[in-house]
């Protein structure tokens, strides 16, 4: 009996067990770029925007919050961007870059989506945050849709850590560890 057909059925029926990132602990950084609105700067008082890439995030250690633009999304992981403030990680040697799937909001919310994220830069100016209009690094990375990834970096941008969906707090525990060891 051929298995493979039967393994492609469940898989096309259990999307979410065949559906998996290309992060892969010990591993570069898959490349991914940012062109439809980018990284949001600050110039004076008003809003810019700026191509992205990642190969803009080495040297330094990161942790990537790659969030689905839902508010639930952010909430996911509220805990663990709290217990990065907490730590007050060394801003010379530590960042925390949070990259905002815009095309995977709700229906008619992406004007919402991305004033937010505007008000959010404004309000922590020394942030990077990237605003992700057509969802390319989701895509390039196969992240789950209205969801929330975080991935730990060390300064040569390879991956320590990665996680979709709502960390626990053994693994905030393990995250916050693994930064610290590479401060």
């Amino acid at each position: 009996m051929n298995k493979k057909p039967i393994i492609a059925l469940l898989a096309a029926l259990l999307p979410g067990i065949s559906a998996a990132h290309t992060l892969q602990i010990g591993q570069p950084l898959p490349v991914a770029t940012v062109t439809e609105h980018g990284e949001i700067t600050l110039r004076g008082d008003d809003i810019a925007y700026q191509n992205w890439n990642t190969s803009q995030l080495g040297g330094k250690v990161r942790v990537i919050q790659a969030i689905a633009g839902r508010s639930s999304a952010k909430e996911m992981n509220a805990e663990m961007m709290q217990a990065i403030t907490a730590a007050g990680f060394p801003a010379k040697q530590y960042q925390t870059t949070t990259i905002i799937n815009q095309d995977d909001s709700i229906w008619g919310t992406g004007g919402f989506v991305k004033s937010s994220a505007e008000d959010s830069k404004r309000e922590f100016s020394w942030s990077s945050m990237v605003l992700d209009a057509e969802g390319q690094v989701h895509a390039t990375w196969e992240l789950q849709e209205e969801s929330s990834a975080i991935i730990v970096l060390d300064n040569a941008s390879n991956v320590l850590f990665v996680k979709e969906g709502k960390l626990s707090q053994d693994e905030i525990t393990e995250a916050i560890n693994l930064i610290k060891s590479q401060l």
